[in-house]
């Protein structure tokens, strides 16, 4: 099998992991409708009519869908598209986060900078590989450019609390995940044209993390936030931390890692990222939500697009300034 890999083209292996991730998807959702045909009996939902595990199954698959077919366009339109969907995405994400956190009149330049100046100036840098800047232009210059211009809006009340949300919302929600698109551009010795596995390692990992983590909790009583988080559990933690590096261990010849690497790469996404997901839930009770924005309909437009990606705006800066340390690069 590793044979086979090798020899086809960096072009033919990122092929032939994409038909794999549709083929399963595919396996998934036919299993899914088999699923829905014996479970008619069970409670309904009054917003859809859909047995309540059926709806929760069918919206984790459009979730997985639209997720594999935004990577597979990013792929196939080329790098700068993928950039640019990414742009999009922390847009969106963002838009979700302010959306919850009360603004002020002296806030709107602030805001304006942040996602008209900010965001497209970051996604430059990576567009660009300016590295370097990239990542210091928001934990430095703009933490520092922020509260000069709210200061500027001449509106003293909740200073500091409105200044911090607002460097908090854009250290997630645009610095965190525009580490995605980056681990594209990495320049790999004899890696070239296969960097999307990098993203595909990354996203596998850190989901069988939170997914084995889920599972786990459910039989466990006394989780360690449980004015936070229910389902936290130490040992239900490690369990996906345990899965997740297993995981990475096991695709380790899609990338430019051997096993014992692979594996404490995978173990480093997956701490960071379940971490960031208690934290984003922490957020989340502070602002007395469940949801960044509910199934199917959400007043940021994005409906609930943070939810799905919390974990990977914590996880990507990690991993990618981890690879970048481990091959200096």
């Amino acid at each position: 099998m590793d044979s086979f890999l090798r020899s086809l083209s960096p072009e033919q292996q990122v092929s032939l992991l994409f038909v794999l991730l549709f083929g399963l998807l595919l396996l998934i959702t036919g299993v899914g409708v088999l699923v829905s045909l014996r479970e008619r009996r069970q409670p309904e939902s009054p917003a859809t009519g859909q047995p309540l595990p059926m709806r929760e199954l069918r919206l984790s698959l459009r979730d997985a869908w639209l997720m594999a077919v935004v990577f597979w366009i990013g792929w196939a339109a080329g790098k700068g598209v993928a950039i640019v969907m990414f742009g999009l995405v922390s847009f969106f994400i963002l838009r979700e986060f302010i959306s919850l956190s009360p603004t002020r009149r002296g806030d709107h330049r602030s805001l304006v900078l942040a996602f008209f100046v900010v965001l497209p100036v970051q996604y430059t840098l990576v567009w660009t590989q300016h590295f370097n800047l990239f990542t210091v232009f928001i934990p430095v210059y703009v933490f520092l450019a922020i509260p000069v211009v709210s200061a500027l809006g001449n509106d003293p009340q909740r200073f500091l609390e409105r200044n911090a949300k607002l460097q908090w919302g854009i250290m997630v929600c645009v610095y965190g995940i525009s580490h995605v698109p980056a681990l594209l551009l990495l320049d790999f010795p004899r890696f070239a044209g296969r960097e999307a596995f990098l993203v595909f390692f990354l996203v596998v990992v850190v989901q069988v993390c939170m997914l084995v983590q889920y599972i786990a909790s459910r039989s466990l009583h006394r989780p360690a936030a449980p004015a936070i988080s229910a389902s936290f559990h130490w040992r239900s933690w490690g369990w996906g931390l345990l899965a997740g590096g297993v995981a990475g261990a096991l695709l380790s010849g899609f990338t430019p890692f051997t096993p014992l690497p692979a594996l404490a790469m995978a173990l480093v996404a997956c701490a960071a990222g379940s971490l960031g997901h208690l934290v984003m839930k922490a957020i989340k009770r502070d602002r007395g939500v469940t949801h960044w924005g509910s199934a199917g309909r959400s007043v940021t437009g994005a409906s609930g697009l943070l939810d799905r990606v919390d974990a990977l705006c914590f996880a990507a800066p990690v991993f990618f300034h981890s690879v970048r340390w481990t091959f200096d690069l």
